[in-house]
């Protein structure tokens, strides 16, 4: 197969990105660039993935199935408890 060969000019921070591509997979210019363009062909923006790492927060102090009548308890105390205050 036979590639097209052209001259571009990339902006900063799209040379950047096929720079580092280059350095990060030991890639040739030629085929960082391709490997840019093929990932973010149609899309027009950078897909970024994240992830949330989770954490055992232990056995609940509080039965969860009653926890909006707890939220209006505590809600009504602190209303109680500023207007004791004058505030």
């Amino acid at each position: 197969m036979h590639g097209m060969r052209t001259t571009v000019t990339l902006d900063p921070d799209t040379d950047a990105i096929v720079r580092r591509l280059m350095r990060e997979r030991k890639l040739t210019f030629k085929q960082a660039l391709n490997a840019a363009i093929r990932t973010g062909a149609g899309t027009g923006v950078r897909k970024t993935v994240s992830y949330t790492r989770t954490k055992n927060m232990g056995i609940p102090k509080v039965p969860l199935d009653k926890a909006l009548q707890l939220a209006g308890q505590l809600e009504d105390e602190e209303i109680v408890r500023k207007l004791a205050l004058g505030k």
